[in-house]
């Protein structure tokens, strides 16, 4: 438990990623990562972040499945590289590589359809990404699995059309030679293979391997051990040696009996050996086959899909109420305001009213009880929403100021205030203009200020 959680940690991440970089310029360096140990670890710790860091995990699972290959497991390494292709990486050059080594084990077992998906698959990728040099190696692989599945002409008309790329041109003799082997072209296959020595400018034990294959099958004996001799020098290849070996069983008269029983006894050995490693690349390829088999799994999609659906109906539905609830809300804010102003205006009208039959009556002081104040106020009061009381104590107006308010509310005239106030008509103009600053009016709006006063009030 505890080295689940130390895996999942951002710093044990961090160097996990570390390394899959140092792997990645060793890489592009044409080296391997050889630690395995470091890779196994990167690869693990990785594979907890693959959702979140999806092509670092791709890159561990190539590199690591390199090693692996290198290393004689091959259904360890096919198990990374399916994985690699599970994962959720855009990173398609190294998806490309994966195929390419899925494609070199199905090869190596003998298994040339499933290799030709593996490496159309690649070189589809490659050209996809415009990596143009990867993409004709791949296409060089497809050609030899193409011919491998009796399709010769397909193959050879592939590779001519790859034939005038410079830095492939030992690559493609190379297939040439092996395609014109396998199709019993003999004489043909043998320029090929020393036009590749002559481009190689050294031995290698593939065109040495075509060399000796095809001179022992024209009957050249001497020629066919020479080459066969060479290629036990130049490789540990099983596959090679024990062909080179067969040869020399059969075509080398030079040797006394024990000598062959010696190569026979040595061959037999090598034999087992394949017998070995071709029961793992079965097992490698049959984990291929079976997860091409498999029907891809989207139920933790579906699952992801319907998550988000309920999710967002979730929010939408609680996003929907909360507007119209808002909206709700607003609409019987309006309508109180509506109201509101609806009634104030009623209140407006209710009061010009009152105010112009007060004003046109012929007997204003008895009305308004002008000689006693007090009944004035309470006349007021009740007439007009409490008016004078507010004037009296909210803002400490005298009798005469009040009186004036009064009459100013009556819309009445200086001379009509003057008379009713017993005030010299010329100082009425002055003694309004101090009400109204002390009410915190202007003396021209005091008549509306008294209106919003009573109608409020």
């Amino acid at each position: 438990m505890a080295a689940a959680l130390l895996s999942c940690s951002p710093h044990a991440r961090r160097e996990a990623q570390q390394v899959v970089t140092e792997a990645d310029s060793l890489r592009a360096e044409g080296r391997m990562y050889s630690d395995s140990t470091a890779l196994a670890q990167a690869y693990t710790i990785l594979k907890h972040w693959q959702w979140c860091y999806a092509d670092d995990y791709a890159r561990a699972c190539y590199h690591y499945g390199r090693l692996l290959r290198e290393k004689d497991n091959p259904v360890a390494a096919m198990e990374c590289f399916i994985r690699a292709t599970h994962a959720p990486t855009r990173d398609y050059p190294i998806l490309g590589r994966v195929y390419s080594n899925m494609g070199n084990l199905c090869h190596m077992a003998c298994e040339p359809s499933l290799s030709c998906n593996m490496f159309q698959r690649a070189s589809d990728i490659f050209i996809n990404g415009g990596d143009t040099l990867l993409y004709y190696y791949a296409l060089a692989d497809l050609t030899y699995e193409i011919a491998e599945m009796g399709d010769s002409i397909n193959a050879l008309s592939i590779l001519k059309d790859i034939d005038s790329i410079p830095n492939l041109l030992y690559l493609t003799t190379l297939t040439r030679a092996q395609l014109y082997l396998k199709c019993r072209h003999y004489h043909t296959a043998i320029r090929y293979a020393h036009e590749v020595l002559s481009i190689n400018s050294g031995y290698s034990f593939s065109p040495l391997l075509i060399l000796a294959q095809s001179y022992s099958h024209l009957g050249k004996k001497d020629s066919a051990t020479y080459y066969a001799k060479n290629i036990l020098n130049q490789t540990d290849d099983l596959f090679a040696l024990n062909n080179a070996l067969f040869i020399l069983t059969n075509d080398d008269e030079g040797r006394d009996r024990t000598a062959i029983r010696e190569v026979a006894a040595e061959r037999a050995d090598i034999q087992k050996l394949i017998e070995i490693r071709q029961g793992k690349l079965s097992q490698a390829v049959q984990l291929l086959e079976q997860d091409l088999a498999r029907k891809p799994n989207f139920v933790w999609l579906y699952a992801m899909l319907l998550t988000l659906c309920i999710t967002g109906a979730i929010i939408w539905t609680y996003i929907y109420r909360k507007r119209r609830k808002h909206e709700l809300l607003s609409q019987h804010i309006n309508d109180l305001e509506n109201q509101a102003e609806e009634t104030i205006a009623q209140m407006h009208e209710q009061i010009e009213e009152r105010c112009a039959v007060l004003s046109n009556s012929s007997t204003l002081k008895e009305d308004l009880c002008w000689s006693n104040y007090d009944e004035m106020c309470r006349f007021i009061d009740h007439q007009f929403y409490f008016l004078a009381r507010k004037l009296q104590q909210s803002h400490c107006l005298s009798e005469r100021e009040i009186r004036l308010c009064v009459l100013s509310l009556l819309n009445m005239s200086y001379d009509q205030m003057a008379e009713m106030l017993i005030y010299a008509p010329n100082g009425i103009g002055k003694f309004k203009v101090r009400v109204a600053k002390k009410l915190g009016t202007s003396a021209k709006n005091l008549r509306q200020f008294l209106i919003n006063m009573a109608v409020n009030g």
